[in-house]
C-alpha cells in the first residue's frame, strides 16, 4: 500500500467517533473529521475530541439544508421531533461533497450496529448510505466485519482483518479500547440533539403549527424560559433564572420583539417575539408581574420596550398558577 490513503470521518465527539478514527489511523490511513452545526446541536464535543486526539476537524453549518429536510423527512420522526435517519443521510451527503472537494478517498463514522434501536439497525444503516448518495464510499470501522464488505476493503485501501465486529448496546469493548489507545476522558453516549428533548420538541411543533418562520434565533429561543401561547399569532417567553433573562435579552430582536420587565422589583425578562396587539401586551405584562416579587393584589408598573421605545403599563399580576393554562405542553 504505497498510496497515501485519506479518510474523512463524521465526528460526534463521542468515544465511538474517536475509536473509529484511531482504528484507521493505526492502519496508516490519514484521518480527518467533519462535524455539522445547527441550532439543534453544536460542535463542542467534536472540538474537544479533536484537541484530545490531534485529529484535524472541519466545522460546517448546515442550518438551511437541515430546516428544509425537517419539513418532511422521508423516514419520519423518532419519539419526538428527531428525524435521525434523514439527519444522518444529510450529514453523509454534505460530508461526501466535502470529501470530493478536498481529495479524500472515503468516508467513515463511529456507528455501531445495533447500538441505537432506530438509527443503527442494519436496515437503517443501508437507508442512510443509499440516501446520502455516497453509499459505496462509507466505512463503519467498528462494525465493519458484521457488515457487507465495502469497496474500500476490496480495493485494499483498508485491511478488513484489522477492522472490528462490534454490535449491540454494551460499551465494555469500547471502554477497553479507549484504555489501550490512551483515551482518558470522553463524554457519555447520550445524544446532544435538542430534537430528542420532549419539551423542546413541543415548543418547535407549536412554532410550526402557527406558521412561524424558523430562523436560527427563533430556534435558539426555544431552549430558554417558559413558553406560553397567548393567541394564534402571539406567544411569550418568561425567563426562569437570571441566566435565562440574559440569554433572552441577547437572542431577541430589539426592532421586532417586545420586552417586558417589572419596574423597580426583581422579576423575569419576558419576550414577545414579533410583538402583539394591545390586549396581548397587557396580558403579557400581567404575567410578567405575576412571576415577579410584586404584590399579587396591587397594581404593578411593567416597562414595555419595543423598537427602542419604552412605555409603562399598570397591571394587576396574573399569578403563575393562573398562567399555567397558557403553557405550551
Amino acid at each position: 500500500m504505497t498510496q497515501k490513503r485519506r479518510a474523512l470521518g463524521l465526528c460526534s465527539g463521542g468515544l465511538d467517533s474517536m475509536l473509529a478514527a484511531l482504528v484507521l489511523r493505526d492502519q496508516g490511513v490519514h484521518v480527518e473529521w467533519i462535524v455539522f452545526e445547527t441550532p439543534f446541536f453544536s460542535a463542542q464535543k467534536a472540538r474537544q475530541a479533536s484537541e484530545q486526539t490531534g485529529i484535524a476537524l472541519h466545522v460546517m453549518d448546515i442550518t438551511d439544508d437541515y430546516l428544509e429536510m425537517l419539513k418532511n423527512p422521508p423516514a419520519g420522526f423518532g419519539k419526538n421531533m428527531n428525524p435521525c435517519m434523514d439527519c444522518h443521510a444529510l450529514m453523509f451527503n454534505k460530508a461526501g461533497q466535502f470529501m470530493q472537494a478536498r481529495g479524500f478517498d472515503f468516508l467513515f463514522s463511529g456507528e455501531v450496529l445495533g447500538q441505537r434501536p432506530m438509527s443503527q439497525t442494519a436496515s437503517s444503516l443501508r437507508y442512510v448510505a443509499k440516501r446520502s448518495g455516497f453509499d459505496n464510499l462509507i466505512l463503519r470501522p467498528l462494525s465493519a466485519r458484521r457488515l457487507p464488505e465495502t469497496a474500500m476493503e476490496q480495493q485494499g485501501l483498508v485491511d478488513r482483518a484489522f477492522l472490528l465486529d462490534l454490535s449491540g448496546r454494551s460499551r465494555k469493548p469500547q471502554m477497553a479500547m479507549a484504555e489501550r489507545f490512551g483515551i482518558l476522558s470522553y463524554p457519555t453516549p447520550a445524544g446532544g440533539c435538542l430534537l430528542t428533548d420532549p419539551g423542546y420538541s413541543r415548543r418547535l411543533k407549536d412554532l410550526i403549527a402557527h406558521g412561524v418562520t424558523l430562523t436560527p434565533n427563533a430556534l435558539h429561543l426555544l431552549q430558554h424560559g417558559r413558553h406560553m401561547r397567548l393567541g394564534a399569532t402571539t406567544k411569550i417567553i418568561v425567563g426562569r433564572t437570571q441566566q435565562d433573562n440574559e440569554r433572552l435579552t441577547e437572542l431577541c430582536s430589539p426592532e421586532n420583539d417586545t420586552i417586558f420587565k417589572v419596574k423597580n422589583r426583581p422579576g423575569p425578562t419576558v419576550v414577545m417575539p414579533g410583538g402583539g396587539p394591545e390586549n396581548m401586551r397587557f396580558l403579557a405584562a400581567s404575567i410578567c408581574a405575576g412571576y415577579s416579587k410584586a404584590p399579587e393584589t396591587s397594581p404593578t408598573a411593567v416597562m414595555v420596550i419595543t423598537g427602542g421605545k419604552t412605555e409603562a403599563l399598570s397591571v394587576l399580576p396574573v399569578t403563575p398558577n393562573e398562567a399555567k393554562r397558557f403553557l405550551i405542553t
